[in-house]
């Protein structure tokens, strides 16, 4: 492997999928609300909500289990436990605390992008002791754009100083991966077991393709 602690100056972790072991959630979702309302959710449902927006996935469930909430009800029942889940369940990858251990010991910077609400991922990170590790945390959110957009990573790499060839990016979407090596970003891909279903593209795309996070860990020793 390329000794990334030579020519890196800068890392933009992805949060969900790649720091977090979160990405089961947004399957899991559908079904942990209706079981938390005694209804049983049919087989196929998290493939059915896939493509669905929070408030489009809400009004489905309203009106395929019948439930006698409305829409916003539901939907604000959704956020709750997806809060939840994030302030007092969600759990670090494995070798998450390693690996940022590692990159801060080799005097490299390190941010994080995440689609997901800030609330939600600095209260998670900083549950797994992780949140002390990452200088700054940028959202799409505040952004204004998602991840088939470079802004955030720009962003990230603008507050540490460092261009775009000597920062490297951490994701486990294709889209997000491809997003910021066409920035000219260094990349690495990471596997989850509930995340990007294109595996092989993940690895074709990525300098680096890991299945685990102690992986990366020689990636920035011995500067």
């Amino acid at each position: 492997m390329k000794n990334f602690a030579q020519d890196i100056k800068g890392v933009i972790f992805d949060v969900d999928g790649v720091l977090l072991d979160s990405m089961g959630i947004w399957t899991d979702l559908g079904a942990r609300y209706l079981a938390s309302i005694g209804k049983a959710a049919e087989e196929g449902l998290a493939e059915i909500l896939f493509s669905m927006s929070m408030e489009q996935g809400a009004e489905y469930l309203r009106k395929h289990y019948s439930i006698g909430l409305t829409a916003d009800e539901i939907g604000k029942g959704l956020q709750d436990m997806l809060r939840d889940f994030y302030y007092y369940e969600v759990q670090a990858k494995p070798g998450a605390e390693q690996l940022l251990q590692a990159v801060s010991d080799a005097g490299i910077r390190i941010t994080a992008a995440t689609s997901s609400p800030r609330e939600h991922i600095a209260r998670a990170l900083e549950r797994n002791g992780l949140l002390g590790y990452v200088d700054r945390m940028f959202t799409n959110a505040e952004i204004g754009k998602s991840k088939h957009s470079p802004d955030i990573y720009d962003a990230a790499a603008g507050h540490m100083g460092t261009a775009a060839c000597e920062t490297c990016v951490f994701e486990d979407s294709l889209y997000a991966l491809k997003t910021a090596a066409d920035a000219g970003y260094l990349t690495v891909g990471v596997y989850d077991s509930k995340g990007e279903p294109d595996q092989e593209g993940l690895k074709e795309s990525a300098d680096v393709y890991i299945c685990d996070l102690t992986e990366a860990l020689g990636l920035f020793r011995n500067k």
